[in-house]
């Protein structure tokens, strides 16, 4: 098996087997709020914690000062909404309304946080009696100083996300972006440090996370990058803001949710790397609406499809040498209705497009549909030169419905999923790329308007090579006929039995 690949199966999957028992009859969506609630108020009460005892020994007066904390990028919670008090209040009939009052005490100290955090544990459709259990379960954690158990609590609230994508099924993909997709993007696109990412459809923000761990893995610290978001749904706003505070990321996701068509919330932001996963085929976005938008410069979108219109907005919120790498579903490579196959062609004339990779099915929860990555430069390396990698067969299967990729060095020294297609890009950046049949392929401009514009990976990759087993091919279907024609009689063989055995107990085959 892979030494790194993107199934959580840690403290994490421990954590929310034990959360199910709260369950119950309470939908998704509300046991959401209260499980990712419990996660964010554990995080910051232990970080403020830590701060306040350190500030007690410094011996400075300043434990009380809120400051002192604020410059630390560490969020204050008065005591009487410190995870102390939550523990102490976890068996008692009161739990759920401490929890609601600890919420609104620091939304009331942390004007970022205000209308942001969940506030329905009082609500008598929760068994106090296992919600006090679930508290338990998060007072046990180890919160100690080491880097992992730094990490415990934002691994422990991306797997709850991811779960319950998985649960709430086609819904589910509004929020959460598979691990592993988001890892393949920021692996290619590679951001740098004092950077700024800006993502217009951000879910609850995984993007912002491996951006992060990529720039601190590559000896930075995750704070430094400058994170630009906006979402349209107001739970799923708040799910965001709580994921940064968690992960000590400063991000601005404007002062509310909005719709980026109608109300851009960073029209004047010109990002170094965006990505994103648009909402797929989006039909009645507002077309009518904006028809002589400012961003639609390569083409008005089509009414019944938003996918060109996120494109554009995209472009549009482009530095000069910025980077975009987002998902589309398939329809977007090959498309000819309502003018998007022209929007297509003069990207493409526009020399932006700077590789397509068709991924595997299953890589999504709830998605069935084929997905693309499309990654989108401008000032681009190889110029008047687009990359196409076919990733369909890439990953492995973690149970029967969900796909993953692996990252690393694997067992036996090959370079896992997402290391192999960020290095197919590298070496075409650097014009070193040798192209495989069936895998990868580079085209030009001119070869790519052969093809009328279709960005099908298909079509430029070709079939793969199969090694030639040495058998002539006469005699191979000579062979393989023959063995098929003794296999029709097995069969005919077998038919016949059974007729004979139903026969004996008075059953006839019409």
């Amino acid at each position: 098996m892979a030494n790194g690949n993107n199934a959580n199966i840690g403290f994490e999957k421990q954590i929310w087997d034990a959360a199910c028992v709260l369950w119950g009859h309470i939908p998704a969506a509300e046991y959401r709020k209260v499980i990712v609630g419990l996660i964010f108020l554990r995080y910051i009460s232990s970080a403020f914690e830590k701060r306040y005892q350190e500030l007690v020994d410094e011996g400075d007066g300043f434990e009380d000062d809120r400051d002192a904390y604020v410059e630390d990028n560490i969020f204050f919670v008065p005591e009487d909404a410190r995870w102390s008090k939550i523990a102490s209040s976890a068996h008692t009939p009161e739990i759920g309304t401490v929890i609601d009052d600890a919420m609104r005490a620091i939304e009331k100290e942390n004007t970022t946080l205000k209308n942001v955090l969940p506030k329905n544990y009082a609500s008598p459709d929760l068994d106090k009696r296992v919600l006090g259990d679930v508290v338990d379960l998060f007072t046990n954690m180890d919160m100690g100083d080491t880097e992992e158990s730094k990490d415990l609590l934002g691994r422990t609230y991306e797997y709850c996300i991811q779960q319950f994508a998985a649960y709430e099924g086609v819904k589910g993909g509004e929020f959460y972006t598979p691990a592993s997709i988001v890892k393949t993007i920021v692996a290619i696109l590679k951001p740098f440090k004092n950077c700024r990412v800006y993502d217009p459809c951000c879910g609850s923000g995984g993007m912002f996370v491996q951006s992060a761990k990529f720039i601190q893995s590559h000896s930075g610290k995750r704070g430094e990058i400058a994170v630009y978001g906006q979402e349209s749904n107001a739970d799923t706003w708040k799910m965001a803001k709580m994921n940064m505070a968690i992960r000590g990321i400063d991000a601005d996701f404007g002062p509310y949710q909005a719709d980026t068509f109608f109300n851009d919330l960073h029209k004047t932001l010109k990002a170094d790397f965006i990505m994103a996963n648009p909402p797929f085929n989006l039909s009645n976005w507002g077309q009518d609406k904006l028809k002589d938008d400012v961003r639609w410069k390569y083409g008005t979108p089509p009414a019944g499809n938003a996918n060109y219109a996120w494109i554009q907005h995209m472009i549009h919120h482009l530095a000069p040498n910025g980077k975009i790498g987002l998902v589309l579903a398939n329809g977007a490579l090959s498309s000819q209705s309502s003018g998007e196959g022209d929007i297509r062609k003069n990207i493409i004339q526009a020399d932006l497009v700077e590789g397509i990779v068709a991924l595997p099915t299953q890589l999504f929860y709830s998605v069935t549909i084929p997905v693309t990555l499309w990654f989108i430069t401008k000032n681009k390396k190889q110029k008047g030169k687009t990359l196409f990698i076919d990733a369909r067969k890439m990953g492995y299967m973690v149970d029967r419905k969900h796909r993953d990729f692996t990252e690393g060095t694997q067992e036996d020294g090959s370079l896992g999923d997402i290391d192999k297609l960020a290095k197919t890009f590298d070496d075409f950046q650097n014009g070193t790329l040798k192209e495989v049949k069936g895998f990868c392929a580079v085209a030009d401009l001119q070869e790519i308007e052969k093809q009328d514009f279709i960005l099908t990976p298909g079509r430029y990759v070709g079939i793969e090579e199969v090694e030639d087993d040495g058998e002539p091919f006469e005699e191979k279907m000579t062979r393989l006929t023959s063995e098929l024609s003794d296999m029709f009689a097995k069969s005919h063989e077998l038919e016949n039995e059974i007729r004979k055995k139903l026969g004996a107990i008075g059953y006839e085959l019409k």
